[in-house]
């Protein structure tokens, strides 16, 4: 018996590379990768709560499978934020202690305290969450100043500014894309910010005020990522700035003066065109086929509030080399129902449909939708400044909850990766492959009730159940091979 005991060890030693099974007749454990599991339901109160870690297995239930494939994959992902107004900034300069401050920040923009924003969108002056209406070159009525020899972004450093410089103090990657509401109202048909259009003889200053705005932010250590050149150019409102601009305008305005202009002054930033609604992609459709004017279409940026984010894939379909980002979408007290489940509707769709970002509107608003010049009474900010107590108190949304679930986990330069969806009313899901090889999943039950599902990947599954409108990020280690 000794002697047989004695052989089998030889022989398992000789033969141990090539037969892993071979352990005093045992076979060995494969190792799968452990996949954490992060929860939220409003109905429970639950914000990304870590739950217990589940593996993967050979064996899968005859339940619904969600397959995730790594060897396809789409996008690439600048990253998830909102826009930090003048009305944002100030509630998190003036309202808040220093410490709640930083610790607002921390739970915005840390991916390790935090859910990890990594853009935001910054108005040009005046947006309609401002504590004014001002622009960076103001003139008395009658005057004008075609050399920008009066511009100045000293407006911003009130609240913005320094607001800005301590989220980059956070992350300093942070992606900024600068958008006008309107141009200063001497360039205009209405003579002021509200209403009017941009007057031809102020087409080639209008192109100097985004050098100058570029280049004043990257003098105090901002560098802008991108512009667009006119926010929602085909609503002009009647209560705060805006500027009306058709296809036509805008595709003159890029081609002639402001793609010209960023070339001239050595300028990198993207210049991105439409920056409206999904229902109304002929006006960029008519700007990239106008060749000499596409040339300097750095993409096209879309907002949520009209039509759907299939009008995306469209427009990828046409412009295959020009990228998408999404850079506004408000929630607010007009929704009703589960709103975490149309939240994160939002931005699964919004990513299976070609969109490098999710950027909602105010990063914070107090707990009456304030402040704002006019427009949206009743929109909700990524967090609440509760000014009904002293000292404030900062609460988090359900768009927080919505954008965590992304950013938190998928890591600037991701790319979106396969998997199937189920659709509205059963499982609805985006995958990404992070640049360290690890693989997100986000779902979402949007049926009524509690549903089983496997989660598939390289021939192993997970098996997993979820409520009905609650949401789920998986995170597991991948590899940088396929």
């Amino acid at each position: 018996m000794k002697t047989s005991r004695t052989a089998l060890v030889l022989l398992c030693s000789a033969f141990l590379l090539m037969s892993p099974k071979c352990a005093f007749g045992s076979p060995q454990k494969e190792s799968t990768p452990q996949i954490e599991v992060y929860q939220s339901s409003e109905e429970l109160h639950q914000v990304l709560l870590q739950k217990p870690a589940t593996h993967f297995r050979l064996a899968h239930s005859p339940s619904l499978t969600i397959t995730v494939d790594d060897s396809k994959k789409y996008q690439e992902i600048d990253g998830f934020g909102a826009s930090l107004t003048e009305s944002s900034a100030y509630l998190l300069k003036r309202k808040l202690t220093d410490a709640q401050r930083t610790d607002a920040l921390r739970m915005l923009f840390d991916r390790q305290k935090g859910i990890g924003l990594s853009m935001l969108r910054q108005p040009m002056g005046a947006s309609d969450f401002a504590l004014g209406i001002y622009s960076y070159d103001e003139m008395p009525e009658g005057e004008t100043d075609p050399e920008l020899k009066k511009f100045s972004i000293d407006h911003d450093r009130a609240d913005i500014l320094p607001v800005l410089k301590d989220i980059l103090a956070i992350n300093p990657k942070i992606k900024v894309i600068g958008s006008p509401w309107s141009a200063p109202g001497w360039m205009k048909t209405s003579g002021a910010m509200i209403q009017g259009s941009l007057l031809p003889p102020a087409y080639d200053p209008y192109a100097k005020y985004f050098v100058k705005y570029v280049q004043a932010y990257e003098a105090e250590g901002i560098p802008i990522f991108a512009v667009t050149m006119q926010n929602e150019p085909l609503h002009v409102p009647h209560d705060y700035p805006g500027l009306g601009m058709m296809a036509r305008e805008q595709t003159a305005f890029l081609r002639d003066h402001l793609g010209p202009a960023f070339q001239k002054a050595g300028i990198n930033a993207k210049i991105l065109i439409f920056d409206h609604n999904w229902d109304l992609i002929d006006y960029p459709i008519n700007i990239l086929n106008d060749a000499n004017a596409a040339r300097f279409a750095g993409g096209v940026a879309t907002h949520c509030y009209g039509g759907s984010s299939t009008a995306q894939e469209e427009l990828h379909q046409r412009f295959p080399n020009k990228e998408i980002w999404m850079t506004e979408c408000s929630g607010g007290d007009w929704q009703k129902g589960k709103i975490l489940q149309q939240q994160v509707q939002l931005v699964i769709n919004v990513l299976r449909h070609w969109a490098k970002s999710v950027i909602l509107w105010n990063l914070a608003l107090n707990q009456n939708h304030e402040p704002y010049l006019g427009g949206c009474t009743t929109c909700r900010g990524e967090i609440v400044v509760d000014e009904s107590s002293s000292p404030a108190q900062v609460k988090t949304t359900v768009d927080y909850t919505a954008l965590g679930h992304a950013s938190k986990f998928v890591q600037p330069g991701a790319r979106r990766i396969e998997s199937n969806t189920f659709g509205q009313g059963s499982l609805e899901d985006v995958a990404f492959q992070n640049p360290d090889g690890s693989i997100v999943l986000l779902v979402l039950n949007s049926s009524d009730g509690a549903m089983q599902f496997n989660v598939g990947w390289r021939g192993q599954f997970a098996q997993y159940k979820l409520g009905g409108g609650e949401a789920v990020t998986f995170v597991w280690k991948g590899s940088t091979e396929r």
